[in-house]
Parts: structure tokens; sequence; C-alpha cells
């Protein structure tokens, strides 16, 4: 398994050592004592997801406030899709900047997503299928979102016409989100990442 820092502190691309024959193939898709290694903390598990989308279909950008937020760790179990990762939080020196990894079932890898970053979609085929853990429990009234098409953030989705869920076409841009006081703080995710070394 190799682990790699994505451009913005907290993102990591995760590409698995596969092992197949004739049979098929075996690998390991999440270490937890290998992640933790990068990441400087252990990772909690306490839900687990799967969405499916047809191609097309954006969704996010979605982030839940610190404290306590929510890591997430996702893969693609079948199909392909771009998965996006935006810095959302105020005062980060990558702030407004985003990293994207193609997540398929042929190379298989997966990224970790730190507590306050945003984190959005773009299903590439049909039934594309994410299956991602998390290190909290969903908190609707935590989450919030910014608009996936936000020229601000410029993300070259690869779809001609995004299909969007009325929540996330409804979204504000990152620029709103800030003026709002939406948006976590750089510093109060950092505390809060030491305070999981403790």
């Amino acid at each position: 398994m190799k682990i790699r820092p994505l451009t913005m502190t907290g993102a990591f691309e995760i590409t698995p050592t596969q092992h197949g024959d004739q049979r098929g193939l075996f690998l390991e898709w999440y270490r937890a004592d290998l992640l933790a290694e990068h990441v400087g903390h252990p990772m909690a598990v306490a839900q687990a997801n799967i969405s499916v989308s047809a191609r097309g279909v954006v969704r996010g950008i979605h982030y839940i406030n610190v404290p306590p937020s929510q890591a997430k760790y996702v893969t693609c179990v079948r199909g392909a899709l771009l998965d996006v990762i935006v810095d959302v939080r105020v005062g980060s020196p990558t702030f407004g900047q985003y990293d994207t990894v193609r997540l398929d079932d042929v190379d298989r890898r997966a990224v970790y997503i730190a507590e306050g970053l945003g984190h959005g979609f773009c299903a590439l085929t049909d039934d594309a299928t994410l299956a991602y853990v998390c290190s909290q429990p969903y908190d609707p009234v935590a989450e919030g979102t910014v608009h996936p098409l936000d020229p601000e953030l410029g993300i070259d989705w690869p779809a001609e016409a995004p299909v969007l869920s009325a929540r996330d076409g409804a979204a504000p841009s990152l620029a709103q989100a800030r003026r709002d006081g939406r948006l976590p703080t750089y510093q109060d995710c950092l505390a809060y990442t030491e305070s999981l070394r403790d």
C-alpha cells in the first residue's frame, strides 16, 4: 500500500497493492495502522456508507463543521468517478484550492479526507459506486455545502451537463459561505487534529 499526501494538509491518496491470479484478486483497501502513520493519529470508524450514481452526476461540495466534523476514507468499488477535495478552511494556505483523484475498480485507489475539508465527486460511469467510512456519525445540522459549479473554485468537472441535486444546486458560492461565517477555520481544524493525537 502506497500513501502519498495531496496538495492540502489532511488529504492523502492511497494506492493498494493488488494480488491477482486466475481466480481473481485480493487487496487491502484500508489499513488503520498505515494510515495513522501518515495522518498522525488513528481514524475512528463510526459509520460506513455507499453511494451509487449515474454517469454525469456531481455530488458535493459537502463539509461538516469542526468540531467534531467527519474524516472520510473513500474508494470506488464499481465503475469510475473523479473525486474532488476542496480546501474550505478559512485561513488555510491552500484555501479555495482543490485536488482531484480518479477512483475506479481497476487501480482501486482511495482517498483520505481530514475533518473540515470539502468533498465532492463526478460519476464517470453509470452505477459508479462509492464506498466510504467516516470517523463520526452524520450530523445534518453541522453539514454545509458549497456550489460545485462555483466559478471561483473553477473545478473542471468531466461532465457536459452536470446533474446536481436540488440542494447542491442551491448551495452558496465559496465566497458567500465565507461571508456568512459558515466555513470552518484552519486553526480550529488544526486544533481538532492535534486533539486526536493526544
